[in-house]
């Protein structure tokens, strides 16, 4: 999820849609890092299209994810390019080769994809942040490492904007997912507040004050990982901060709905943008 996943008519990374959890490759990334995070990119958008796209059944999702994760076991193992997805290996290989990328981060990402194939229940937020720690935090990991950060304080704070932009992306789009069958809001928060299920359309006192306090939840994730966008360097430093801001933002835009988010889905557009630019440049360390 990125700033452009919040928004409306976002500019794609080369004429493709963005895959949700994945930073923009914008122009404030520097010229030298935009194949490697291009390629990590089309990796996880077709195995996310594999997990989430067309009439396949649930075990031909798994099995073809399955290949997939062999594909890229081979890559490391022998150099070899998958000739049923060469336009994705063959990137990759070479953002391997330069940038040594880790493996375990990768396959973090397609154990997620399958894990949403299974559409599980969470029955608590650890449940769901476990979740978030496979389809989300490997993106900002490999980021980090791409720019060289490794410290422990710097891969802390990166999982948190991750996984609250994962969150925030799941508040917004309760409209979209619950009438697709998935619910990512854990057993206990629905309980909490007197909710055996949630129904798209359907928005009342207790859905609103739900999606509030999750809302909150995601915001103290947001804050907490803040404090990285002063330690990255140059672009990558600037471009984090409208990523912040754009999740802040997208919440304020679900308070300023009253929380409604099971009628509609919130978006940013050009108009948020001078904010969210403004807020972006007076963020202190």
């Amino acid at each position: 999820m990125t700033m452009a996943g919040y928004m409306d008519n976002a500019d794609p990374v080369n004429g493709v849609e963005h895959y949700e959890n994945f930073p923009v490759a914008s122009v404030l990334c520097p010229p030298a890092l935009r194949p490697p995070i291009v390629a990590i990119y089309h990796f996880a958008r077709t195995a996310d299209d594999i997990a989430d796209e067309g009439d396949a059944s649930a075990a031909a999702r798994i099995i073809a994810l399955a290949e997939f994760r062999l594909a890229l076991q081979r890559l490391y193992d022998d150099n070899t390019v998958s000739p049923r997805w060469p336009a994705v290996f063959g990137p990759l290989r070479t953002a391997v080769h330069r940038h040594a990328l880790p493996q375990t981060l990768l396959a973090d990402l397609l154990d997620a994809f399958a894990q949403d194939v299974r559409n599980p229940a969470y029955p608590d937020r650890e449940a769901l942040l476990d979740y978030c720690r496979r389809s989300a935090n490997p993106v900002g990991r490999l980021l980090l490492h791409l720019y060289g950060v490794k410290d422990a304080d710097a891969l802390r704070q990166s999982d948190a904007i991750c996984s609250a932009l994962q969150l925030i992306n799941f508040w917004q789009d309760l409209s979209v997912d619950l009438p697709r069958g998935r619910c990512y809001v854990p057993a206990t928060d629905c309980a909490a507040h007197g909710l055996a299920q949630l129904v798209a359309g359907q928005d009342t006192d207790q859905s609103r004050a739900l999606v509030r306090a999750l809302c909150a939840w995601a915001g103290a994730l947001m804050r907490e990982g803040a404090p990285l966008v002063h330690r990255l360097p140059g672009r990558a430093g600037w471009e984090l901060r409208l990523v912040v801001q754009g999740g802040l933002r997208i919440l304020e835009t679900i308070a300023a709905m009253d929380h409604a988010t099971l009628s509609r889905r919130p978006t940013l557009g050009k108009r948020d943008l001078p904010r969210m630019l403004w807020r972006a440049l007076w963020m202190r360390a």
